[in-house]
């Protein structure tokens, strides 16, 4: 190697690194700021001290997972107006309540269809409903509609409702149909 080589390395290794640092992408997700409407029903045990994660998206493989649910509370709401009963700190998931929560994630593209709850710990829950608001003006339209649940929820486990149209998701997100191809078999039957 002469004396230009080692200068022609650092060249190929600082491009490298500049190209490295730009991402081709073909979409730039960006953050949008959701408020979710949970309800605890009025059942004898229907509250929980327990942590709930959250899972919800659209059918454009947007999903959107809050890990802790519970540190995202903002506010008790009355269930009948949208106006807030106290801005107190409270403890959320009570029964008869209905909470609202601040959370960011990338932003959906087509309305939410989908909402998953998952219940960690001891004892039981019972939500009644949940949805999904979203804050920025120009994606207000793609809002969630109501999932009802009424039902004490599995523990570790994702449960929830899918109002999807042409894909079907799982509690691990969107399933992509398979196209499997087989020749199909004709059996000959004998001439006589």
């Amino acid at each position: 190697m002469g004396n230009g080589g080692p200068f022609l390395i650092c060249c190929v290794l600082l491009l490298a690194l500049m190209a490295g640092g730009q991402s081709d992408t073909p979409r730039n997700k960006e953050n949008c700021t959701y408020a979710v409407t949970i309800e605890t029903t009025c059942t004898k045990g229907a509250e929980t001290s327990n942590h709930i994660s959250l899972r919800f998206g659209d059918t454009n493989s947007n999903d959107i997972v809050v890990r802790h649910l519970n540190s995202k509370h903002i506010r008790r709401v009355d269930p009948l107006e949208p106006e807030v009963l106290d801005d107190v700190p409270r403890k959320p998931f009570q029964a008869c309540v209905v909470d609202e929560f601040q959370v960011k994630g990338a932003c959906v593209e087509s309305p939410i269809c989908y909402l998953y709850l998952k219940l960690s710990g001891a004892d039981d829950w019972r939500p009644g409903f949940a949805q999904v608001h979203v804050l920025e003006g120009s994606r207000s339209h793609l809002s969630s509609e109501y999932f009802y649940f009424r039902r004490y929820l599995p523990r570790h486990v994702w449960h929830g409702l899918d109002a999807c149209d042409d894909k079907e998701v799982t509690p691990f997100g969107i399933k992509h149909k398979r196209k499997v191809f087989w020749k199909k078999q004709v059996k000959k039957l004998p001439v006589p």
